[in-house]
């Protein structure tokens, strides 16, 4: 399954509930906002160090640049472009957008 969140773990629950119900395996997608979790710096607080562990994470390359955190990328999480947004939606049958 693959997962996509939107919003900033500071903004919302939103990631907090994904990594909660998130299995080991899934993918995890962090786009808009929600990439200030991938960073270095938020990656801890997020939670998505610890779920680096279990789950398959990306964020979206382009929105990483946009907020300037292309460079603070934590460790455990892949960039990617659109066409890799493409891919990961092609690659997993079922996914789940939290709103």
């Amino acid at each position: 399954m693959l997962h996509i969140v939107n919003k900033s773990h500071e903004q919302s629950r939103c990631l907090h509930s994904c990594l909660r119900f998130a299995s080991p395996g899934h993918a995890l997608l962090l786009t808009e906002d929600a990439v200030y979790a991938a960073t270095e710096a938020g990656a801890g607080a997020s939670g998505v160090a610890e779920a680096a562990l279990r789950l398959n994470i990306f964020a979206l390359r382009p929105d990483l640049e946009a907020r300037g955190m292309a460079a603070k990328l934590a460790a455990g999480v892949t960039a990617i472009d659109y066409a890799g947004f493409v891919d990961l939606v092609a690659e997993h049958p079922t996914s789940q957008t939290w709103l």
